[in-house]
């Protein structure tokens, strides 16, 4: 059963709305940008943990991320 929320594509859909269509290419090498949009990578394992907090906190996310250890 999956959790509305923490589907993996829900999630790409949230940090896709933050990052922009446009700004995809910021984030993301062409390669990297083709696999996204061919479906064979999510966001969520192409970004790296900053980049997400980065990405949240800039979007003023109501998202509480555990601080790396």
């Amino acid at each position: 059963m999956v959790i509305p929320g923490y589907d993996p594509e829900d999630i790409d859909d949230v940090l896709e709305t933050y990052i922009g269509e446009k700004q995809l290419s910021t984030y993301l090498s062409e390669e990297e940008l083709a696999a996204y949009r061919s479906s064979d990578e999510s966001l969520v394992n192409m970004l790296s943990t900053e980049e997400i907090r980065e990405l949240l906190e800039k979007a003023d996310a109501p998202v509480d991320i555990p601080e790396e250890h």
